[in-house]
């Protein structure tokens, strides 16, 4: 690949239009993710934005504690481990330390809105220049499927066997909203990856947050509203499904606050 592309434009291979490759910023190493899951696409998402801003020397991540903790075997960049929950810390530091580079922190429902939230609300309240990635698939995916903070009503977890209770475990934390409220929140916004739009929007959101980390102005916060095959118990054509019909109702996408200036 790389050899043909040296003899012919970066948009072309053979004769036909190049439609895909994979980013520098990615690595060799293959991913560990469960078919369908939608942690391989956000990867591939942020390092393309990387790659195609050329700030790949200039960017620092935070892996987490959950199905993404290896996350720094496949991003080409500076990655720092957290320990659980603490991402959005860590994060603060390393921008605090290193206010020239691009910092953020990648987390998952449990990691971030469960043991972490104390760190994630202080963060986004304190306006923290970073851009914090949330990925939301309604359970613990790494740890055996537990029921999350984001867990909906009535979803059957290996904790929660006869669906969530209100009464007993309370309503799914919207915590993107919540966060949205904070003067330190800049822009907030909840995207997907279930589909080629979803995607498109979503890549678009990573590159306004890189962007907005130059203004100095806040803290950027995405959530990725994805799917869990494995956990669900589901193929991943079946969790795409379910995902429409259940997820979105509780956590519609969009972005939920954009900058006023």
């Amino acid at each position: 690949m790389e050899m043909i592309m040296e003899t012919e434009t970066a948009t072309t291979l053979n004769g036909f239009e190049l439609v895909y490759k994979k980013p520098s910023t990615l690595t060799d190493t293959p991913f560990h993710y469960c078919p369908g899951c939608g942690h391989s696409v956000v990867h591939r998402l942020l390092m393309e934005v990387i790659e195609e801003l050329g700030i790949q020397e200039q960017t620092v991540g935070v892996a987490p504690v959950g199905c993404s903790v290896f996350a720094y075997n496949y991003m080409n960049i500076d990655m720092q481990e957290a320990a659980h929950g603490r991402a959005s810390a860590v994060a603060t530091g390393i921008k605090r330390i290193l206010p020239d580079k691009f910092v953020f922190s990648y987390q998952g429902d449990g990691d971030l809105a469960a043991i972490g939230t104390a760190e994630t609300v202080h963060t986004v309240n304190r306006g923290e220049n970073i851009l914090m990635i949330f990925i939301n698939n309604a359970i613990y995916g790494m740890t055996g499927g537990q029921m999350a903070p984001t867990t909906l009503l009535k979803q059957v977890t290996s904790t929660s066997p006869y669906g969530r209770n209100k009464e007993a475990m309370g309503y799914p934390l919207k915590i993107t909203e919540l966060l949205a409220q904070l003067p330190g929140a800049y822009y907030v916004s909840r995207q997907a990856v279930y589909n080629v739009n979803a995607v498109r929007k979503l890549k678009k959101a990573i590159e306004k947050s890189f962007a907005y980390q130059k203004l100095n102005r806040g803290t950027s916060f995405i959530e990725v509203v994805s799917n869990c095959p494995s956990g669900w118990k589901m193929t991943p054509v079946e969790s795409n499904v379910w995902l429409e019909k259940n997820m979105f109702p509780q956590y519609p996408l969009g972005d939920i606050k954009t900058p006023k200036d």
